[in-house]
Order: C-alpha cells, then structure tokens, then sequence
C-alpha cells in the first residue's frame, strides 16, 4: 500500500481528468518517464529521434537510453520550441539518403506550447512517433484548451520535481491516449512484470506471475502521490501567482531596447516555468558572467536554461556536432538569463528584481 496502493491510482485518475487524457501513469521521475516513453514506443538501435537543442539533458538522452540515435532541429526564434518547417527541412534533406525519423520529442519550453497543430501535420504526413515533453507547461493552454497535450502526441512526459508547477519531492507522469502504449508502460515500470491472464504463458495460481521483457523499478510510492494528490488541486492558483509574476516583469522590461521579454503566441496561454529574458549582450558593456556575478552581489541570482545539448562533449564526440549547427539555439544560450519566478513572490521582491537587473545593465 507504501508504493502501488489506491493514492497512486487515485493520482493518476486526477491528472488524466485535468490533462484530458484517456491513461496516466506515475513514475518515479521525468527521466524515467522519458525512458518508458522510449521503450513502450519500441525505439532501438538504428532509430532516429529528433528533439531540440534547448532543453535538459533527458530529453535527448532517453533515445540513447533505447539505442537509438540522437539529431536536433533548431528553434523558433519567437516561441523558443522546436520550428517545425525546419523539422519539415530535416526530414526532407534525411529522406534524400535513406533515412527517416522514428520520433520527434519537442519540448513545451518555459511553458509555452510548440506549434502543436503543425508538429501533428508532419507526423501525420511523414509518419513518425510525437511525444511532448511537457515538463514545463502542466496548465498551459493550446488553442485555448488545457487538453493539447494528449490530444496532439502519442506519449506526453510530466515531471513533479520541486522546481516544478507541483511536486511529489520527485517523481513524474506519463500521458497518453494510446491503450496498448498504456499497458506496456504499466508493465515497464515494475520490472516488466505481468499477472495479466491474456498474456501468462501459464498460471500456476493468484500469485503468479510472468516477465516477458526486462523492465525496471520506476514506481513512485503513495505518499509521494498523496502530495501530488493535494499539489494538483493548487495548480490553477499557482498558475494565477506565476502569471502575475509574468505580467509585472513584462511591464517592468517593456521599454528596454537592449531586452527582449518573452513573446506569447495567438490561442496559446503560457505556463512560465521560466521567465527566460533576452538581453543584447553586443549593446552593453558588459558580459553574461559579470552580469551574473554583479547580480548575484545585489542578491539576485539567474540561471540559464539551457546550455545546447549538441554542443555537450557526449553528443559532440559521438556525432561530431560543433558551434555553428544550429544558430538560433546557440544564439539564444549567448542572450538567456532565467530570473525568479514563482509563487511567493511579493510586489516588493519583484520590484526590487527588476530594478536591480536594469541598474547592472547600465
């Protein structure tokens, strides 16, 4: 009842009724979301996944955790998510030699959704696997719908980690519409065991059970879900909070020509698990790491999401990608800076914010 008792179904139901999704399946974190997602999608050596160079590090690694292989497509320089007409580029210029794509991973990014209507065409047309990593934009809306999510991607991956809109301390969620994905995902995360009497090769009785694949230990336990349970009934208000966070910066840069605040596209309502803010770097007389350090000397600390995942030695080594490769990605990891956003923070906080980034920036 600690790991796998009625809390963690409970969960599940909620979050399938609040996403729109026909099936939920909680795991021990997003990583091992991703993974199952990899796995139940029967991606393996010789695949090819695409994905986008600006985000963690997971959502590449899970195609290698599968052995397939990893590309990427650059960004849109409006949304900051995978573009999909260079998506659509680079499936055209990898049919020419033979090659095509099993998945695409794109990436909510900040909490603003992708192209969604867009990234579904090329699948329906090209014939690849969608997935959304969504860990960035639990109650982001979509053609004014908290429901994209599912609709639009065979397997959507969420993660509880406490940086997140909700947290279970760790954990995650994997979304889907799909029943079969569904079951093999159930299976995956307990070991690849299975009591189910239409698959048992034979039953020697109610405690019997069968593996016919490796699987792993990626349950989360009841207590965790309990959290997530109480977090969940939160989410619209933290999402209110986070939103006026948003608003007071957007007003507080607006007029800032060395300052690009974070643009929101039509029918799309923004999540803001970051605040990424732009800043001309080749106007001022001052660096990112100076800025950094002069900032966090006044108190206020930033982060940069996210360092370009080609340009990590793993990915550099093994596929030979290098600066240059995907300009508009590498350009905006030269400008982004991630400044405090989060529930809690009072009018005085975020004047001071603010005000103390415009003072470092002269």
């Amino acid at each position: 009842m600690i790991t796998q008792g009625p809390v963690s179904q409970q969960f599940e139901h909620e979050l399938s009724a609040y996403f729109g999704a026909r099936h939920t399946s909680v795991v021990a974190n997003g990583t091992a979301g991703l993974h199952l997602i990899a796995l139940g999608l029967g991606w393996k050596q010789n695949d090819l996944v695409i994905t986008t160079p600006i985000t963690f590090l997971a959502s590449a690694n899970c195609a290698i955790y599968a052995g397939a292989d990893v590309d990427f497509v650059d960004i849109d320089s409006s949304s900051y998510t995978i573009d999909p007409n260079k998506l659509e580029d680079k499936i055209i210029k990898l049919s020419k030699s033979k090659k095509r794509i099993k998945a695409v991973v794109a990436v909510d990014y900040a909490g603003h959704p992708c192209d969604w209507k867009s990234l579904h065409y090329l699948k329906e047309k090209y014939g690849f696997q969608l997935v959304n990593d969504f860990c960035h934009a639990l109650g982001a809306e979509y053609k004014n719908s908290k429901h994209y999510a599912a609709k639009y991607a065979d397997a959507v991956n969420l993660s509880f980690h406490p940086v997140k809109h909700i947290t279970t301390g760790e954990g995650g969620a994997i979304l889907t519409n799909d029943d079969e994905l569904d079951k093999s995902i159930k299976t995956l995360r307990t070991h690849g065991m299975t009591k189910d009497p239409e698959i048992l090769l034979q039953n020697d009785g109610p405690w019997y059970y069968e593996m016919h694949e490796v699987g792993y230990n990626y349950r989360i336990t009841d207590f965790q879900c309990a959290l997530g349970i109480n977090q969940l009934k939160k989410l619209d208000g933290f999402l209110v909070e986070r939103r006026k966070v948003a608003q007071h910066y957007n007003e507080a840069f607006a007029n800032i020509d060395t300052i690009k605040i974070p643009k929101i596209s039509k029918g799309v309502k923004h999540a803001y698990h970051l605040y990424p803010l732009l800043i001309d770097f080749k106007k001022l007389k001052i660096d990112k790491l100076a800025l950094y350090n002069n900032l966090k000397n006044d108190r206020v600390v930033f982060q940069v999401h996210y360092i370009p995942v080609h340009l990590q030695p793993y990915y550099k080594n093994r596929y030979g990608y290098k600066r240059g490769d995907f300009p508009v990605a590498e350009n905006f990891y030269d400008s982004e800076i991630s400044i405090p956003i989060y529930p809690g923070l009072k009018k005085a906080d975020l004047n001071y914010i603010s005000k103390t980034i415009i003072k470092n920036l002269g």
